[in-house]
């Protein structure tokens, strides 16, 4: 009886599921492929209709006093909390993939600048909208109509607005809000960058088209809506 010595393939560590697992259940044709997506619209529509302002204060909730571990937690927290921000880094993971992660991971560094700024010269006119419409620009990167410099200035708007909820805090709780958004931030890209790696390989022009679409469909509704609130 001749035993098979093949060895699986891949880089995924023993006990934890491949990211190939996904990108083959979602490109597989089985009958659960339609509900999946349905699944994904129905999880995406709170966010279109969401107001992504409403998540730029979690320091405020519970009157959190300005401390090392609240600032750590609330940096930790806030990019999962605000539609904009958890989108665009997701898009980000994308266009990562068509350049140098390292590069992306660099881009997180700039956001933080732009926290400084934005407690040096706070009260930017207009900076919600502006942040919604960075994932317009994130879209026709994702495209290639526009080069992937332009998201320095995108995420270091991000950055600015990401430094409100902070305003007038002192040196260590300010440091650790950007510690844990730094770190809040770093792993969400790289669980992204892994997750979205085997389905990038199976995207078609066509779809990511669409999806650019959908990135471009939500940034240009919570642009209207920050301007018309």
């Amino acid at each position: 009886m001749k035993v098979s010595t093949h060895q699986p393939s891949g880089l995924s560590a023993p006990g934890l599921p491949s990211p190939s697992l996904f990108s083959s259940l979602l490109f597989s044709p089985s009958l659960f492929r339609p509900y999946l997506w349905l699944a994904a619209a129905l999880v995406a529509s709170p966010l279109l209709f969401s107001s992504p302002a409403l998540a730029h204060h979690f320091a405020d909730l519970g009157q959190m006093k300005p401390t090392l571990s609240n600032g750590v937690l609330s940096g930790l927290a806030h990019p999962l909390l605000g539609p904009d921000h958890l989108l665009f880094l997701l898009a980000l993971s994308l266009v990562a993939l068509q350049c140098r992660w390292g590069w992306a991971l660099g881009l997180l560094l700039v956001g933080l600048l732009g926290g400084a700024a934005g407690l040096a010269w706070p009260g930017l006119p207009g900076a919600e909208a502006l942040v919604a419409c960075t994932l317009v620009v994130e879209a026709l990167v994702l495209l290639r109509r526009l080069p992937p410099v332009l998201l320095l200035p995108a995420i270091a708007l991000h950055g600015y607005v990401l430094s409100v909820p902070v305003f007038g805090w002192s040196t260590m709780p300010v440091a650790a809000y950007g510690a844990g958004l730094l770190l809040s931030q770093g792993s969400l890209l790289l669980v992204a960058l892994w997750l979205l790696r085997p389905i990038a390989k199976r995207l078609s022009p066509a779809n990511l088209r669409w999806l650019a679409l959908a990135l471009a469909a939500c940034g240009t509704t919570w642009a209207f809506s920050a301007w018309a609130g």
